[in-house]
């Protein structure tokens, strides 16, 4: 079947319009870097604030409209004249799944067309589950909404992975020292690097417990636009059934030439979307990304776009036709799911975990979890990459949320940056003064590796780095028996619990790399009342 296309001014904007958006998605997310501006900008949270899945979601779940989605809204006005044009074009994960699906079409030419499966409803079966969940208080964003999985993935996993491969290029080249007479290619490398190094990483190479299971999830619902071209878009993206529902008869809609169409079924090798039934008749505009390819390949230009006051359906057309039973069967499974998320301890309140350490301004545990959706902005952010995804810490429905882990870096007295970052508030904005004043965990010493409790050695590195003005760790000087029965007099290390923050400094520089010999907790944690050791 030859496929011939003529080239149009319109797909190729698409085109580029797509390239533009992951450029943009790029750009903000290389400005959350680390040694940006103290204040964020709240441009830095862009594509979550365009996206109505999240302002529904989280205005079931946590009972609160946020206002800083409500620019969302005009996304939908533009689908219900336009169609489902920000899945085509501006949509950055889509436009991944576009490129991916391009380079398998060149690698293996597609014979067959695509046409509408029944398989394509299932993303809004996945939209109503997940609509139902979030009415128990369930938001389980974190591995649905495209938006959140392209910049957790790309925070977390592609991005430390470029800057890994940056580094290791940047030291072979240094190692193996190539020179061309007396000039070295180092001379041209080694300045690049510190540049980007200086004005883009802005910091050590940032590395995320879990990247690599990220990384891979991601690298999977890519692939399989080998399979069928925009796989995720068609069968499961429920931002897109909810544009879909809006799309149902959209003002602009596709049109055929009355007796011009042959049947060839062309337009459907090159259709995005599987928008059609078979013999290109049938069109169904919930599911057409206007990527307006079938315009191209038409041998008989015979397809084009016409506008349709209100909507009014044409004779092609057809509906959504979800059924009584999907809508029970995706209610009844978002209400289990929802259950089931709730059935650990954790969840229900009746245990806290040791390391679920939250950022300061986190709110309760549930209503964090209502607000939250993993999309990693605070750890990109986070000057000293101590905020790290959940995985099992806080059950399975705060997978991917953050974590502060003191192993891994700190909470620095002087940032507040995390909260000021948060898309959706599930960490409070709180000011420089409020931030300090909160407790995140506490920490506590174990004598048996403390060198000079155990070793019977000064150490004084807890102590030293300590932020806290009155200092949480203080010092009590204990005359100890030492080896040759001689008396020393040494320095011993205490922790302050009325003045500790849980901040994890003194765990971070703690000597011993394997396990500290002091450790942080979220015992005693401001937003959790009952998680207190001490009654008063």
């Amino acid at each position: 079947m030859s496929l011939k296309r003529r080239r149009s001014p319109v797909t190729m904007l698409r085109r580029l319009t797509q390239v533009a958006a992951v450029a943009l998605f790029v750009g903000l997310l290389l400005f959350a870097g680390p040694a940006s501006a103290e204040r964020p900008s709240a441009w830095l949270g862009l594509f979550f604030y365009t996206d109505p899945l999240i302002l529904f979601v989280t205005m079931l779940a946590a009972r609160e409209i946020l206002p800083l989605f409500l620019p969302s809204l005009a996304v939908l006005v533009v689908t219900v004249v336009l169609g489902r044009v920000y899945c085509g074009w501006l949509c950055p994960f889509g436009a991944v799944h576009a490129i991916v699906g391009w380079i398998a079409d060149r690698s293996y030419p597609r014979k067959k067309p695509d046409v509408w499966s029944r398989w394509q409803l299932a993303k809004y079966v996945v939209l109503f589950s997940l609509m139902c969940a979030a009415v128990f208080g369930v938001s389980w964003l974190m591995p649905l909404d495209p938006n959140v999985i392209f910049y957790r993935t790309t925070a977390t996993a592609l991005w430390p992975a470029a800057q890994g491969a940056s580094e290791s290029a940047v030291a072979l080249i240094h190692e193996s020292d190539p020179r061309l007479a007396e000039w070295r290619l180092t001379a041209l490398t080694e300045p690049i690097h510190d540049a980007v190094r200086e004005h883009v990483i802005g910091k050590p190479h940032q590395s995320f417990l879990g990247g690599g299971i990220i990384g891979a999830v991601f690298i999977l619902a890519v692939t399989l636009n080998v399979w069928r071209r925009r796989f995720w878009c068609r069968y499961i993206c429920p931002l897109g059934g909810l544009l879909g529902l809006f799309a149902w008869r959209p003002w602009l809609r596709r049109a055929v030439a009355d007796g011009a169409c042959s049947e060839c079924r062309i337009c459907g090798i090159t259709c995005h979307g599987a928008a059609t039934d078979s013999g290109g008749r049938g069109w169904r505009p919930q599911e057409c990304l206007g990527c307006l390819n079938c315009l191209e390949t038409c041998p008989n230009g015979s397809v084009g776009v016409r506008l349709s006051w209100l909507g009014r359906p044409a004779d092609r057309d057809r509906s959504i036709d979800l059924r009584r039973r999907h809508l029970l069967g995706a209610g009844l499974a978002g209400v289990a799911g929802a259950t089931v998320l709730r059935l650990s301890p954790q969840a229900r309140g009746a245990a806290f975990s040791p390391d679920l350490i939250r950022p300061p301004g986190a709110r309760e545990e549930r209503d964090f979890l209502a607000r939250c959706t993993g999309c990693a902005l605070c750890m990109k952010i986070c000057p000293t990459g101590a905020l790290q995804p959940t995985l099992a810490e806080a059950g399975i429905e705060g997978i991917w949320t953050p974590r502060l882990v003191p192993r891994l870096g700190y909470c620095d007295y002087e940032c507040n940056r995390c909260g000021q970052a948060c898309p959706t508030r599930a960490i409070q904005p709180l000011s420089l003064e409020e931030k300090k004043e909160v407790r995140i965990g506490l920490a506590m010493i174990d004598r048996s590796r403390c060198i000079p409790f155990a070793l019977d050695r000064e150490c004084l590195v807890c102590e030293e780095h300590c932020p806290v003005p009155d200092k949480a760790i203080f010092l009590k000087s204990v005359a100890v028996q030492m080896r040759d029965e001689s008396m020393q007099t040494l320095r011993q290390p205490h922790v302050d619990p009325v003045q500790c923050i849980g901040c994890g400094i003194c765990e971070n520089v703690c000597p011993f790399r394997d396990t500290p010999a002091i450790r942080v907790t979220s015992a005693g944690e401001t937003r959790h009342p009952d998680n207190q050791p001490m009654l008063a």
